[in-house]
């Protein structure tokens, strides 16, 4: 039998938090009677991977991918969900940003026939319980509009939110067809996922900033720029 549920957990350098996200997740799920698996797609040196590989001794529902490149959140997602059994599979910040029961919340609307459920910052709704400093709010409302503009995801008020799941089959076909390395990896699975007509949807969530100031501003931001152009030019198979 399947798990009910693949939560992937893309972590670079999280050793110092990885272990309370993962302690989380399986007291939720185990709550809840779900069967579920958790991947961590780890790339780094500071022992995340060797720490998650320890905790998997003791919970074989536990599994752990990556290198000490950093080799970018997209491909990390991608190269998890390749091997992801779950009838649902999704992926959530490894720093907690989205508390995990905000799940409790997407499941109902896959049985609604929806394909994607992914989570939302932007609506009236959601509830922003820590606040990201005024220039990287600012910077993200810009980054909207010029995503907008270029890549056209309607309907869509929030593409960073790292908090979405997957019908099985519907992430199997989006990660398949999923280029972007990088930050932009949600920009383009949004796109393909509208450009294959399936449904998505977007729900109001709890989240709260970490604080990380890693983020290399100007650097990833130029990158950014030049993904979402990619995105814009690319081709569906048989286009």
């Amino acid at each position: 039998m399947p798990p009910d549920v693949t939560l992937i957990l893309p972590a670079y350098n999280e050793r110092g938090s990885i272990a309370r996200t993962i302690a989380e997740a399986v007291d939720f799920f185990t709550r809840r009677g779900s069967a579920y698996e958790i991947v961590v797609a780890a790339d780094g040196d500071d022992g995340t991977r060797e720490l998650v590989a320890e905790m998997a001794r003791q919970n074989p529902a536990l599994r752990v991918l990556g290198e000490n490149a950093r080799r970018g959140k997209g491909r990390g997602i991608r190269e998890a969900v390749a091997e992801a059994g779950g009838s649902i599979i999704g992926f959530a910040d490894a720093d907690n940003k989205v508390p995990i029961e905000e799940f409790d919340r997407f499941e109902p609307w896959f049985h609604q026939g929806y394909d994607a459920v992914i989570g939302s910052r932007a609506r009236s709704d959601s509830r922003v319980e820590r606040s990201q400093p005024f220039y990287r709010r600012l910077g993200g409302r810009g980054f909207h509009y010029f995503m907008q503009a270029v890549v056209g995801l309607p309907g869509i008020s929030d593409t960073q939110c790292g908090f979405k799941f997957f019908r099985r089959d519907v992430a199997k076909e989006l990660f398949r067809r999923q280029r972007i390395d990088g930050y932009m990896f949600d920009v383009e699975i949004l796109s393909l996922a509208l450009r294959l007509r399936y449904r998505v949807k977007e729900v109001p969530i709890r989240w709260r900033d970490d604080g990380d100031s890693r983020l290399a501003l100007v650097r990833n931001n130029i990158r950014n720029v030049i993904d979402i152009f990619r995105i814009r030019f690319s081709r569906l198979e048989g286009d």
